[in-house]
């Protein structure tokens, strides 16, 4: 696949490392964790939620407008930060622009509430409907932004916003948009979302009052699995062809499903990331790639099994290796967007970013081409690669 560069003109998030670019880098340089405690499925339970200040931002764009007060937090994050990504990139009232941003879990709080009013009381509220289906969050936004252009939800378990991404560019290639809005957004703090993690066996049991580190995303050799849930939204504004403002270009894009042998299986060398990375360096030798910033969920499989694909597909040669789920937790339908985001500052202030209880890794040259890896339960990954602008 031959593709036009994609620019990406703005970058907006709001998730437990805050909500501007000034102070999500400033956490990404210290070496602590985003996790607090919670009382969820009924024990304390560690996660990784939006701070204070975040919640104040998303309580006001819930202020905002009288609809709004009765939408799930996954609608309020994305909007929250699609406010911000249109602003920056200077797209006003009269900017034509596709929106694309989905979620892995979609309205759940919201869901689990309404369902357990119907079973106490045996009537669904009149908005049960509307305010908990999967479409909701685009067509809100685009009420929200007043936007002419195309709007899509999906969900795609975990690689759901790098699908958006993949979406928006093909829609960019294709001539019929010039400029995307995509994204991920996902609120998962939620009684029974925890409660499904824990019935997988897949969630962190480690105490963060005893151990340093209750994610081991990233340490290769770990015993147990580690996954925590993390919360948070972010979107970037794509634009078609090379753009004066863009801070970064889509390069290229891959994406592979491999068969399964069961719901959340993946096999021992991940395959699809295999071809998904493989694809996204069509046009470009992997010796040019400086960084990888794994999806490495903290589960023993999941870290392992992307590793070995990487090892498969770059040889000898293997980049830097990085991720960011020991310290923000996984954040499902919206990992994807955050770990670019990630890529996004590596690049801007040139520094790589190590996970600080894994062997440092030293960089040796400028960060001009970093890689983005993200996959979901069904074995669906994407590889996205961008470009210094």
């Amino acid at each position: 696949m031959n593709l036009q560069k994609i620019s990406i003109t703005a970058f907006s998030s709001i998730s437990p490392l805050g909500n501007t670019a000034e102070e999500v880098w400033k956490k990404y340089l210290g070496n602590q964790h985003c996790f607090t405690k919670q009382i969820l499925d009924q024990q304390e339970t560690s996660v990784a939620a939006l701070s204070v200040e975040s919640g104040q931002m998303v309580a006001e764009v819930r202020e905002s407008d009288i609809k709004y007060k009765f939408l799930d937090s996954s609608v309020l994050f994305a909007l929250t930060a699609s406010r911000k990504a249109v602003e920056k990139a200077g797209w006003n009232k009269e900017a034509i622009f596709g929106i694309n941003i989905g979620s892995s879990r979609g309205a759940t709080d919201l869901f689990e509430k309404h369902y357990k009013e119907y079973l106490d009381t045996g009537k669904a509220q009149t908005l049960a409907s509307p305010t908990t289906t999967l479409g909701n969050i685009s067509s809100w936004i685009a009420h929200d932004l007043q936007s002419a252009g195309p709007e899509i939800s999906h969900s795609i378990t975990c690689s759901t916003a790098l699908h958006a991404l993949l979406n928006g560019v093909a829609w960019l290639r294709s001539g019929m948009a010039d400029k995307f809005l995509v994204g991920g957004s996902e609120a998962p703090l939620t009684d029974f979302t925890i409660a499904q993690m824990r019935a997988l066996k897949i969630y962190s049991r480690i105490d963060q009052n005893e151990e340093a580190w209750p994610n081991l995303a990233f340490d290769f050799e770990k015993t147990q699995n580690t996954m925590i849930l993390g919360e948070g939204a972010a979107v970037c504004c794509l634009e078609a062809g090379e753009k004066e403002n863009a801070i970064a270009y889509v390069t290229g894009v891959g994406y592979a499903t491999e068969i399964l042998e069961h719901n959340i299986s993946i096999s021992a060398e991940a395959d699809c990331f295999q071809k998904s990375m493989k694809m996204a360096l069509q046009h470009t030798s992997p010796e040019e790639i400086d960084v990888i910033v794994m999806h490495a969920p903290g589960t023993i499989k999941g870290d392992l099994t992307e590793l070995r694909a990487i090892e498969k597909v770059f040889g000898s040669g293997i980049p830097l290796l990085t991720t960011n789920k020991w310290k923000i937790g996984h954040t499902f339908g919206a990992s994807g967007i955050l770990s670019l985001e990630l890529a996004l500052l590596m690049m801007q202030h040139n520094t790589f970013i190590n996970v600080p209880f894994a062997k440092v890794q030293k960089q040796t040259k400028p960060l001009k081409k970093i890689m983005i890896n993200a996959v979901g339960f069904g074995g669906n990954a994407v590889s996205i690669l961008i470009e210094k602008a």
